[in-house]
């Protein structure tokens, strides 16, 4: 058996009970400035899994570098060939979304290519609550009664089985754009593009962690393509693909996908689109999120995505698409408006579910995996309850929504931790009997669940991932990029740490140690967050922030460490730009004591 490295300054138990150990090399300027052999950006590159011959194409990652040949993909040409056929024919689409920020994206981008294709294509987005998740049978079959003969879902369908076995006998052709997990036997379809397709090729199988956004646009690149090989693009300009790009940067980064290769390209590429504001829909979004610069991959994540999100959890669901597709900007305003005002609906929402689910944890502490069930909790706001119960307990965490009286099935949404794929086992508990219905992928899963069924199921799911969960938990630790001294801690290091993202899933922003430091204050900002002004020995001084940490063992241990004892500090360097000049600062995600 291999030995466990050695915990960095001696820190095997911090304030959050991790060992500090660090994620690649050696980079430890704590005494001062360190002769190198690699400078920090190929340092991070290295530690996230670049092959040393690879490096310079990940420093400034483009399509070029990483985009494959859609054609590599199974069912890629035929669902770009029925598309190009739709098109020169005028035939008559609809576009069958999901109501999250992945299928609002996926839509919205097939959309806008179709419109600049000079075709106009429907859209059907369901709604969470009377319809729930994925197509139903009754509604394609109503779309194709009201005249569409060709439907595409997006970030959907992929087992649809049912659903799409209606389609097919209604005489209507479906192409499934999606990225979930597949089983062995696939559903009728025209074409069926999907990584996660068990018979994919080994290229193919290797971008599974796209997001259907991502799909959606190696479908579009295909299309062009094939129009192009028909001679469509003669008498008329060719679309810009390329400004479709920030709605793949908002879907890849809000559905939490893995931001290395291709997404990481497309997520880099997105966000310079982003900043140019020609999408009327995303602009009049960025304004509602109250940005006064650019977005950054945060912002996706923390401030564009939720806005989109709610729509679909506690409004309507088609905001999201009617925003990223109008062409008016008043409109676009008032949507974006109105989703920033259900937005906070929703997060007032989600603290009354988090309190309730909560509650529950303690009866089940001895679970590997918690399943909390309640009645009358929002279907819209469980998938965030449970991922951040699991960022809380270290645990994968099943939040499920049970009808008012009971007599219904339960909705469910489920969160993972690293090494463990929640999704293949909500697959394996539905084929085991135990669920209406359930999929998703290694991070995130769904599922329908009967009343009578759920502790079966926690029972399950405890004995089938506790291996896995234990081994799992049992390598955590708090990973670092990078150690300094307090008067390193500069706006300079800050620019040079950025320069290797986006950073994301899959590729962890750079978590550096800073120490050793003395608290100089502390108080409680905001509802919990923990306020530090700290210095060093040599005479660094910062400021840093503990978000929600409060009322933790780490947060009361900082807001007492004003008696004297040193700290290390760890966490996210970051801009402070409230000021007159920009101050480094450190939003602390760990600490220790150095005394």
């Amino acid at each position: 058996m291999a030995s466990r490295p050695a915990s960095l300054f001696g820190i095997d138990h911090s304030l959050t009970g991790k060992a500090w150990r660090w994620r690649g090399g050696n980079m430890d300027l704590s005494d001062g400035p360190a002769s190198l052999e690699d400078d920090i950006v190929t340092q991070l590159l290295l530690s996230r899994g670049v092959a040393r011959e690879d490096l310079e194409r990940h420093r400034t990652p483009s399509l070029r570098a990483f985009l494959p040949d859609p054609s590599e993909f199974r069912d890629m040409d035929a669902a770009a060939d029925r598309l190009a056929q739709a098109v020169m024919t005028g035939e008559t689409m609809t576009v069958y979304g999901d109501y999250d920020v992945d299928g609002a994206t996926s839509a919205a981008l097939l959309i806008l290519l179709m419109r600049q294709l000079g075709h106009e294509a429907r859209y059907y987005i369901p709604d969470r609550l009377l319809e729930g998740y994925g197509p139903t049978g009754e509604a394609l079959v109503r779309i194709a009664g009201e005249g569409s003969s060709l439907i595409v879902t997006v970030d959907c369908g992929a087992m649809a089985h049912e659903a799409l076995k209606m389609a097919h006998e209604a005489a209507v052709d479906v192409i499934v754009v999606d990225h979930h997990k597949c089983s062995p036997e696939l559903p009728m379809a025209a074409a069926l593009v999907n990584p996660n397709r068990l018979d994919e090729s080994e290229l193919a199988a290797g971008h599974g962690h796209l997001a259907a956004v991502g799909v959606a646009f190696l479908l579009a690149v295909a299309t062009v393509r094939t129009l192009r090989q028909r001679g469509y693009f003669e008498t008329r300009r060719e679309p810009d693909l390329f400004a479709l790009l920030d709605l793949v940067a908002l879907g890849t980064v809000a559905d939490v996908a893995a931001l290395h290769g291709l997404n990481r390209a497309l997520v880099a590429q997105g966000l310079k689109i982003m900043a140019k504001r020609e999408n009327i829909g995303m602009a009049a979004l960025i304004d509602a999120s109250r940005l006064n610069r650019a977005p950054t991959c945060s912002d996706l994540g923390f401030a564009l995505g939720p806005r989109i999100n709610a729509g679909g959890r506690v409004g309507e669901s088609t905001l999201g698409v009617r925003l990223l597709t109008t062409t008016d900007p008043e409109e676009a305003r008032e949507i974006a408006s109105q989703l920033s005002h259900l937005n906070e609906e929703r997060r007032a929402i989600e603290q009354a579910v988090q309190e309730a689910a909560e509650m529950q944890i303690e009866r089940q502490h001895n679970r590997s995996v918690l399943v909390l069930a309640g009645q009358g909790w929002h279907p819209g706001v469980i998938g965030i309850v449970a991922g951040r119960i699991k960022e809380k307990t270290g645990k994968p965490t099943l939040v499920i929504a049970l009808d008012a009286d009971d007599a219904g099935n339960g909705k469910g949404s489920g969160r993972s931790i690293t090494g463990v794929d929640l999704g293949a086992a909500i697959i394996a508990a539905r084929e085991a009997g135990l669920l209406v219905a359930g999929g998703g992928h290694a991070m995130a899963a769904g599922l329908t669940i009967g009343p009578d069924k759920l502790e079966a199921l926690s029972e399950w799911l405890d004995s089938h991932l506790a291996k896995d969960v234990s081994h799992a938990s049992s390598n955590q630790a708090m990973l670092l990029d990078l150690a300094l001294s307090p008067g390193g801690l500069t706006p300079s290091l800050v620019e040079t740490l950025e320069s290797a993202g986006p950073y994301g899933m899959g590729w962890p922003g750079p978590r550096v140690a800073v120490g050793p430091v003395r608290v100089v204050k502390a108080d409680i900002v905001g509802a919990d967050h923990v306020r530090l002004i700290v210095g060093g020995q040599d005479g660094g001084r910062f400021k840093a922030m503990a978000f929600r940490a409060a009322e933790s063992e780490m947060g009361q241990a900082l807001l007492h460490a004003s008696q004297g004892r040193r700290l290390w500090l760890a966490g996210r360097a970051k801009i402070d730009d409230w000021g007159s000049r920009p101050q480094a600062e450190l939003h602390v995600d760990d600490a220790a004591f150095a005394d």
